[in-house]
């Protein structure tokens, strides 16, 4: 019977219903705000921050020149392509904020919360840096370049994207890029030996050299050679005995296989050694930009470049693994009238925050204004503190990762103070 009435029914009535339909569909569409399309996160560099259905969308003050907006954004179902995800970002007038990268426990390995460095510095917020060796005699050793108030601590990956940040006192100036190294050690007699690192352990046949940065020993093993040196002299040779003492004012020359017969060969007691480290960026045109750089991390890879996303994961030898997969993150970028702009993304966490890929990481950057920027560690290392509390939820169960190194952002009036104890 219904089918016999509805086929009673006029063609203008039919037509009619049509029109409606039609109307009401192009008055949906004109609306501001709404899409009939299916949304994934990666589309949401389109619409404004501050406009979306969930959260707080307005950004507070959480301390001179510091502004905080966290967010929920997506919603739970069977897939992640929906989210949810938990986001936290930092705002940062680099004019009124001084900036800076601290190490945990202030030597070159070692672990410490973010939390806690940021305890100790006095900093008003502060969030994880790059990426570090987890285990052994070494964890917290830095995997890539840093650059603390402009010693270098650790060499970079040669192609890895790294952040740095060029002080006055007029504020600060973040760059990103991708950095090389070069070293050797000169006897004196004019012979060199390239230096393989810094402050690391030393791989078949390397030569290392060890700062009074890195910690009181080289915490080597006793299958090499070490040559203690003293301001610019050598004060002492140890040969099969491992973790020498590293002088206050001096260095020490670690070497092990061919590097150790070319340090038996050339060096000796009381003679004078000269040691060259240098970094170069791979954009030559960015040479005279970096060498004023005073603090320097790497992280990796790139997530975008003069405002479009750019991620050479290949050439910065990343698995595409990484790039694909939705983890917690950590991220850092450049906002077009030079403020910085940090961001966390939760993860790991089915149905409470499902962690970004990075195309979709760099969608978030961009959506927030950001010029250029790269990741840093993330996973359980993701971490946000803003005024001595965490604000978002790390992944590990065991809570707040301990990582290696932390950006910090204080007050300019402690910026010539120190650590705070």
């Amino acid at each position: 019977m219904r089918k016999g009435r509805l086929e009673g029914r006029s063609i203008w009535s039919v037509e009619r219903a049509h029109v409606r339909f039609l109307v009401v569909c192009l008055v949906l569409l004109s609306l501001p705000g709404h899409d009939l399309t299916p949304r994934s996160y990666s589309t949401v560099q389109n619409q404004q921050p501050g406009k979306h259905e969930s959260g707080n969308q307005e950004f507070q003050s959480v301390g001179r020149g510091i502004e905080h907006l966290r967010i929920i954004r997506g919603h739970k179902s069977e897939s992640e392509v929906t989210g949810p995800w938990v986001i936290n970002v930092l705002r940062v007038d680099l004019k009124q904020v001084d900036c800076r990268i601290a190490h945990a426990l202030d030597e070159g390995v070692g672990l410490e919360t973010t939390s806690s460095i940021a305890s100790r510095y006095g900093a008003s917020a502060a969030v994880n840096a790059g990426f570090f060796r987890t285990t052994g005699t070494y964890r917290g050793e830095s995997s890539g370049v840093l650059v603390l108030e402009g010693k270098l601590i650790s060499e970079p990956i040669e192609g890895r994207a790294v952040f740095g940040l060029i002080k006055s006192l007029g504020g600060a100036e973040i760059i990103f890029g991708h950095l090389k190294f070069s070293g050797y050690v000169e006897s004196v007699r004019g012979r060199r030996l390239a230096t393989n690192g810094l402050n690391r352990p030393r791989a078949a046949d390397e030569l290392i050299v060890y700062t009074p940065e890195f910690h009181r020993t080289t915490l080597t093993t006793p299958d090499g050679v070490e040559a203690i040196v003293q301001r610019t002299r050598i004060i002492r040779i140890r040969d099969g005995e491992g973790s020498s003492a590293i002088p206050p004012d001096g260095f020490v020359i670690s070497a092990c296989g061919s590097a150790r017969e070319w340090v038996l060969a050339n060096l000796r007691v009381s003679s004078v050694v000269r040691l060259s480290s240098k970094l170069a960026p791979v954009e030559s045109e960015m040479t005279n930009t970096w060498k004023r750089a005073s603090f320097i991390v790497g992280g990796g890879p790139q997530l975008i470049k003069e405002g479009t996303v750019s991620i050479p994961f290949e050439d910065e030898k990343i698995a595409a693994k990484f790039v694909s997969d939705r983890h917690p993150r950590t991220a850092i970028a450049r906002l077009r009238d030079g403020r910085m702009l940090v961001a966390t993304v939760d993860g790991r966490q089915p149905g409470v925050s499902a962690g970004m890929s990075l195309p979709e990481l760099a969608d978030l950057l961009l959506e927030f204004g950001g010029s250029d920027g790269i990741n840093l560690d993330g996973g359980g290392s993701t971490t946000m503190v803003v005024n001595g509390r965490v604000v978002n939820n790390p992944s590990d169960l065991t809570g707040e990762r301990p990582v290696s190194d932390a950006i910090l952002m204080l007050p300019r009036s402690l910026q010539q103070k120190g650590k705070v104890h």
